[in-house]
């Protein structure tokens, strides 16, 4: 029998990087080609269906300061990843190489390039990453989960199709459960979530928000937060006064499970977010990183925002009175986040990792 294709996925060692990244690998082992995982160390630490024996961990390093050492740093890291990928991609020989985003992506990418391996790139958010960015002008193909995002730049626009985000099936699974709106005295679910780190604003905002709800939407309200562990006795502390039923942990493992099982999401809006957000389909209340140097939290949330899938309130804007509000107001109108749930669902795209896959086939004459 002869030795099935390989197709090399490089991702950097996060959740938004690698879930786009397993889908893929999902669909393309179905269809027959072997896969593996260039990384950086931190993708040890994540599950799924990257063994061990599937990853290749390649040094890499992010800009994380522009002082002559901090750039000299990751230079030399970025440096040695592709060295590193180079010897790796001369003995396994892949058709192709796909990147999802993140500097540990450069040295796979550069690497084939320099090989003359076909190459694509995958960007999940609504403006292209500084890493996709620099790779951008390389590559034999980009894919986009989001509609427009290169239609300023005709040069990369001839060479990019619109995939949609790649989901795992535990999103497939979610999203097969239709949105039930709460009923006037039934219970009120809301999930408030941070990324994949936490995030404290949500720990200093919104348990004084839930204080300033009416005491009869105490009663209906069930309530799942992310929380970190260092927050974790001050929000506990609020909500016990409250009588409040919240489920509080740093991370769920079961994230997609609790998305399709609520009424109202609060959140940050990175781009894996927002994609199974649309594609789940539930109504949102999204507060963007500030601070990004290319404002991709905002511009993702405004994808929601436009469809009519989510309210987004800039962190400046974010403050308990603001928040109470709105969770009062969608609370008290089912038939509002009816609407908003069937919005977002135009936004998700549940075929994206056989769209992906089929682009990737083609590029690597599979």
């Amino acid at each position: 029998m002869p030795d099935k294709p390989l197709i090399m996925l490089a991702a950097g060692g996060t959740g938004g990087h690698l879930f786009p990244a397993e889908a893929l690998g999902v669909a393309l082992i179905k269809r027959g080609v072997d896969v593996r995982l260039m990384t950086d160390s931190r993708a040890l630490r994540y599950g799924g269906m990257f063994t061990r024996d599937m990853m290749d961990v390649v040094p890499s390093e992010t800009v994380r300061g522009r002082t002559p050492w901090a750039l000299a740093r990751t230079g030399a890291m970025l440096a040695a990843g592709g060295i590193k990928a180079l010897a790796l991609l001369m003995s396994r020989k892949p058709k192709a190489v796909i990147g999802f985003g993140g500097y540990p992506t450069l040295p796979p990418l550069i690497a084939a390039k320099l090989l003359g391996i076909p190459t694509v790139i995958h960007d999940s958010n609504a403006v292209l990453g500084r890493a996709n960015r620099l790779l951008s002008a390389r590559v034999s193909a980009i894919a986009t989960s989001l509609p427009g995002v290169l239609d300023r730049d005709p040069s990369l626009a001839d060479k990019t199709t619109v995939t949609g985000t790649p989901m795992r099936p535990a999103i497939l699974a979610a999203a097969a459960v239709p949105y039930a709106a709460p009923t006037a005295d039934g219970p009120f679910r809301l999930l408030v979530v941070g990324g994949s780190q936490g995030a404290r604003i949500m720990a200093d905002i919104v348990p004084p928000a839930i204080e300033r709800l009416e005491p009869a939407l105490w009663r209906r309200l069930s309530l799942v937060q992310q929380v970190r562990e260092e927050d974790m006795p001050r929000v506990r502390a609020i909500y016990d006064k409250l009588k409040i039923e919240a489920e509080l942990a740093p991370f769920f493992t079961d994230l997609p499970a609790r998305f399709a099982a609520t009424h109202l999401v609060v959140s940050r809006s990175g781009a894996g977010t927002v994609a199974e957000l649309g594609a789940i389909g539930r109504p949102s209340i999204l507060v963007p990183l500030p601070g990004a140097i290319d404002q991709d939290q905002h511009a993702n949330a405004g994808v929601l925002e436009r469809a009519g899938g989510a309210i987004r309130i800039p962190q400046t804007e974010f403050t308990p009175d603001r928040l109470a509000s709105e969770i009062s107001a969608l609370a008290a109108d089912p038939a509002r986040l009816t609407a908003m749930a069937t919005s977002a669902r135009t936004v998700g795209r549940l075929d994206a990792a056989e769209r992906l896959a089929d682009l990737l086939m083609k590029v690597a004459e599979i």
